[in-house]
């Protein structure tokens, strides 16, 4: 599902900020169940890929970082609008015809980096989670 941060107006980000969920300096943000983390070897801050799967298709969004959180065993959560991509265009609401962002399956992988080491080091100064 994707979500709203504090400091955050629709689509207008005032902030990199959400006093709500404890994050800091960063929107590229997993929010992901423990026990799902660690059954996938993720740790807290690692960076990860997201695929979503819809009807044949799969749409990436990479190096997001994983935040444990506390949120139901199979669900996940990002921030609208980084999240996005993973959208599929033609899942839509019957009558609404609106976006299922509530609704998208995905999968999490620990992100295929190249220069991992740097990056990971920056992933990890950036969130307080």
């Amino acid at each position: 599902m994707t979500v709203r941060s504090h400091d955050q107006f629709n689509t207008t980000i005032y902030e990199y900020n959400d006093r709500y969920r404890g994050i800091h300096g960063e929107r590229r943000v997993l929010f992901m169940n423990k026990q799902d983390m660690a059954a996938r070897s993720i740790k807290a801050k690692d960076l990860i890929d997201i695929t979503s799967h819809y009807e044949g298709e799969q749409r990436t969004v990479e190096k997001f970082v994983a935040v444990p959180y506390d949120i139901p065993k199979g669900n996940v959560c990002a921030y609208f609008p980084e999240a996005n991509p993973l959208v599929p265009i033609s899942s839509v609401a019957k009558v609404s015809n609106t976006p299922t962002s509530k609704y998208v399956v995905v999968t999490v992988v620990p992100a295929a980096v190249s220069n991992g080491a740097s990056e990971k080091a920056m992933a990890r100064e950036a969130v307080e989670a």
